[in-house]
């Protein structure tokens, strides 16, 4: 019998990105780059200036994209369809990188003579231009009007960080990240249905000090609520992340507050909870601590019948449950046994909106996992269970059932 197959995420199925890339040393960070875009799904069509040529071949291009790389504005093939004008009207998104000073200086001005500026000019997709130059070049007045002047005119910009140049100066002028290059990407190519939202997001463990060493803790790996996190900003929330011990990087534009206690966590949560609008608690917190923390370490012969006296850690949910107002609130249920029966109870004894169930047994569907099965229990009664799917996949279909109950409450409140 062979192996099942993990699903896998690709946010951009569907969409067509026309991918700009300029001469400059960080040409290659733009091979990567595609590489992320066309694994999310995306088919992307690449446009080479011909200084970017000088630093990379179309072929490089042409083999991870799977499709001929676009690089003189006269060309007869291309010219059948009018070349920068099909580009042009096929992007759902245009995408720039690196950027040069001269590409961003031309477009400003209105200026189309080669084949990547000539398409920019007739594209009516977003445009986001990912600059990277000498940090000179980059702090002059010219060049800052010229982006102030492009992104008046709707575009994005992902700002260059500091660093180590290629010309030997240290400074601002370094290409951004390809991962944050590629997370604005995706910010727009996705609906912002959850703009005007504040989303706080619990994730992780918590960790229950017995002594300076040693805790009582569980196997949450916090994949699940940073993708939450993850996929609520890209959806338009401002979102604040309340996060046990993990190492999971924190996701692009979110506000990250670590924690390591329940009580810790509880504080953070009751500190952000005013402004939240929607709250989803998928930390999985400790449900006991020690009734008190030894100062030092214990040793071996301290414990030679060992005994431990614990005490129940603070309810979150029932502390964000009971001050809810208008506010909507999902809980999680990580199960063993008896999945609905528990998960129910839990969410009808809180005065959840929903609950999120889940067998931890089950293969493909425990901590540390890159993918889960669960099933979603609303308030009104209904369950619907989902396929194995990715976390991230998990995460964009609990944000559809919460835009859907907001949108259904205010068709309610109308007169």
């Amino acid at each position: 019998m062979s192996e099942a197959v993990a699903p896998v995420d690709q946010p951009l199925a569907g969409k067509r990105i026309v991918l700009g890339v300029c001469g400059g040393i960080a040409v290659y960070k733009s091979v990567e780059l595609l590489r992320l875009l066309t694994k999310a799904g995306a088919t992307v069509d690449v446009v080479m200036t011909r200084n970017a040529q000088e630093f990379v071949t179309p072929l490089t291009f042409q083999t991870l994209s799977g499709r001929p790389v676009h690089t003189e504005l006269f060309n007869l093939y291309q010219e059948q369809e009018i070349g920068h004008i099909s580009l042009a009207d096929r992007a759902d998104l245009f995408v720039v990188v690196p950027a040069t000073a001269n590409l961003i200086g031309k477009v400003a001005g209105g200026i189309a003579d080669d084949l990547l500026s000539t398409a920019l000019m007739a594209t009516r997709s977003p445009v986001l231009y990912a600059p990277a130059m000498n940090v000179n070049m980059y702090e002059n007045q010219v060049v800052q009007d010229n982006l102030a002047r492009l992104c008046q005119r709707g575009a994005t910009l992902v700002e260059p960080v500091c660093g180590s140049l290629a010309c030997g100066w240290e400074g601002k002028g370094k290409l951004a990240p390809v991962e944050e290059i590629f997370e604005r990407a995706l910010w727009l190519l996705t609906s912002q249905d959850l703009a005007g939202e504040h989303l706080l997001v619990t994730a992780g463990p918590t960790r229950e000090r017995i002594d300076p060493v040693r805790y009582l803790s569980n196997d949450s790996s916090g994949l699940m609520g940073y993708a939450l996190a993850r996929a609520a900003r890209q959806r338009g929330a401002q979102v604040t992340l309340v996060s046990g011990p993990t190492a999971l990087p924190a996701p692009l534009g979110v506000n990250l507050r670590r924690v390591e206690s329940a009580a810790q966590m509880l504080d953070a949560v009751l500190a952000t909870l005013p402004a939240a609008t929607l709250v989803i608690k998928a930390a999985a917190v400790a449900d006991y601590r020690p009734c008190q923390m030894a100062a030092q370490k214990l040793k071996k012969q301290q414990m030679a019948a060992p005994s431990l006296a614990l005490e129940k850690t603070p309810d979150i949910l029932s502390q964000i449950a009971a001050c809810k107002g208008d506010r909507l609130v999902v809980g999680f249920a990580a199960e063993t046994e008896r999945l609905l029966e528990h998960a129910r109870d839990k969410l009808e004894r809180k005065g959840l909106d929903l609950i999120v169930a889940n067998d931890v047994t089950q293969a493909g569907a425990g901590f540390e996992c890159a993918t889960n099965i669960v099933q979603i229990l609303h308030a009104d009664g209904r369950c619907e269970a989902l396929p194995c799917l990715t976390k991230w996949a998990v995460a964009h279909a609990l944000l559809d059932r919460l835009v859907a109950l907001r949108c259904q409450r205010a068709v309610d409140s109308q007169p």
